[in-house]
């Protein structure tokens, strides 16, 4: 009854909170919904209001200062942007749309996220901004600060007659696993497709075409271009002591692929299990588990063509976890698949909080052959019920190969009872259920589930 007396007296206009904010209709409505919830502290955000007038008065009594710049040229040209802002030459880097100098630029990159469409990749200089400008209005599309690039993966486009690379941006919050801080936007991945070609169209910023080294294709060139401005992350590519599936590409006869085929739901898209994480792409929304957000990884729907993965992810920042479910994907990389993740303890849940103290490489500067050191040093580690099971295991092997069948039956029935046969019988029986046991669990893995014999 007191906060509902409170509640009602709580004015609906404060005329203080309108003035100090009439420019600022967004924060102000925050004001006065941040008053509604809490209305006990409706003076204190009156006097904030009366300090943001104070301060606003102050500023427009003082005298205004020409802006000083650091070249004798004309005066900064403002241009029109879409969103109706406007943006000075002279502005700091520190603005994505900014008339900033560039170290790099290629022109006919064809996009596929978070746009579908041909722009022009931009590097600009000092480590800056990654963007795509519009090659007809020349209006920059969307971008990113190279500081807020967590991963950047080069990977082969799959099901293509003609080679093709996608480099795939993530930057931080934008992995599908981790949400961004409250009140801001989980900003997109980028996505872009260049050939297995020379590069006909990427220059330097002072315009001087480049790429034209023997040899060099276009996909080295951005490769090369991206490790020298990353800040946080190098490149990753695919790397056959990691995972290849066990089925080459069947677009181009006798190379290698790097993906499997998966669905998420009804999507279907491409898994690729990489030195620092796996990832599902590349239609949106792009997911990529961290080696350190993935709590464990298991397999459900065990058939005899295909099977299910399911990971729990675990956010850096929370101790909720997410389930996401990736379907039929072919039984032939069942034992690929499962030697990776044995690999990097993936199975394991006990292993989570090693993985994210250790943080194998992720965001890292480490070279992938640094990372494949990392992961051995995962297989090394070994939870107490994982070495119980393996001795065990190594156990009913030996004994099965010291067994000997005709050692218990060289005597031609002398005196055997029809109670000794029915035992002998009941043994055989057990026996055999124990080798089509163990032959499922040697075919399918550790982790696979127990399925029905009708179904194998």
């Amino acid at each position: 009854m007191a906060f509902a007396a409170i509640n009602s007296s709580a004015p609906k206009s404060n005329p203080v909170i309108e003035d100090a904010f009439a420019a600022e209709p967004s924060l102000k409505k925050r004001v006065y919904d941040a008053i509604g919830s809490t209305p006990q502290y409706i003076t204190l955000f009156e006097d904030i209001a009366k300090y943001t007038s104070s301060l606003l008065a102050r500023n427009a009594s003082a005298p205004i200062q020409p802006v000083q710049t650091t070249t004798d040229g004309p005066a900064a040209k403002k241009r029109k942007l879409q969103n109706g802002d406007t943006v000075g030459q002279s502005q700091s880097s520190g603005d994505l749309k900014a008339d900033t100098s560039l170290q790099f630029y290629m022109q006919d990159v064809s996009f596929a996220v978070p746009q579908r469409k041909k722009l022009t990749l931009e590097i600009t200089a000092g480590r800056g901004f990654l963007r795509a400008r519009n090659q007809t209005s020349k209006e920059i599309e969307f971008g990113i600060h190279m500081d807020k690039i967590q991963h950047v993966l080069c990977l082969p486009v799959p099901e293509k007659n003609q080679k093709q690379f996608n480099f795939c941006i993530i930057p931080q919050y934008g992995d599908g696993i981790n949400s961004p801080p409250e009140g801001e936007a989980a900003p997109e991945a980028m996505v872009w497709t260049v050939s297995d070609g020379p590069a006909k169209a990427a220059f330097s910023g002072n315009g001087q075409q480049i790429g034209n080294k023997d040899g060099e294709t276009v996909e080295t060139l951005v490769r090369q271009v991206l490790n020298e401005n990353l800040t946080r992350t190098k490149v990753v590519r695919p790397d056959e002591r990691e995972f290849v599936s066990a089925m080459p590409e069947a677009h181009r006869k006798g190379e290698k692929a790097y993906h499997v085929k998966a669905f998420r739901g009804s999507k279907e898209g491409y898994l690729f299990l990489l030195s620092t994480g796996i990832l599902f792409g590349f239609k949106k929304p792009l997911v990529f588990f961290a080696f350190e957000n993935v709590d464990s990884i298991s397999y459900t729907s065990v058939l005899q063509r295909t099977f299910n993965l399911n990971i729990v992810a675990r956010p850096t920042s929370s101790d909720e976890t997410q389930e996401l479910e990736f379907s039929m994907i072919d039984q032939a990389d069942f034992s690929g698949i499962d030697t990776y993740i044995k690999k990097h303890g993936l199975q394991d849940a006990s292993l989570a909080e090693a993985r994210r103290a250790k943080r194998y490489n992720v965001n890292g500067l480490k070279t992938e052959e640094q990372s494949a050191d990392n992961a051995d040093v995962a297989m090394e580690e070994e939870s107490e019920l994982q070495k119980a099971e393996r001795e065990l295991d190594d156990q009913e092997d030996e004994d099965e190969e010291d067994y000997d069948p005709g050692s218990d039956g060289d005597s031609d029935g002398s005196g055997s009872s029809s109670e000794e046969d029915s035992d002998e019988d009941d043994e055989d029986a057990d026996a055999d259920d124990n080798e089509e046991h163990d032959l499922v669990e040697n075919e399918l893995g550790s982790e696979a589930e127990d399925v029905p014999a009708d179904q194998l």
